[in-house]
């Protein structure tokens, strides 16, 4: 593997680079309407700092709404953030 080479297999696309239908008269305002590496949903602590830093903080719930990330609400902590991210529900405390 060369010093730039991407992780994973060569014989599949790159991931970080979402793929776009040349025949789509739209393509372009539909890139700009996609959120950052296509993620959709997103958590961070409510105090600022690093997410893994201090996982029993409360975590605010971020959304993407085609234009920019809208907050959803909270979790308790890091792991029941992750949960919802990953598009599960929250149990209750």
């Amino acid at each position: 593997m060369g010093r730039h080479s991407r992780p994973g297999p060569s014989n599949q696309p790159s991931r970080a680079v979402p793929q776009i239908d040349p025949d789509d008269p739209l393509a372009a305002f539909l890139r700009r309407r996609r959120p950052p590496m296509d993620v959709y949903r997103r958590h961070r602590p409510a105090g600022g700092g690093a997410t893994h830093v201090r996982p029993d903080e409360p975590r605010v719930l971020e959304s993407w709404d085609g234009f920019d990330y809208v907050p959803e609400g909270t979790a308790p902590n890091l792991a029941a953030a992750k949960r919802w991210a990953d598009g599960q529900p929250i149990p209750d405390a």
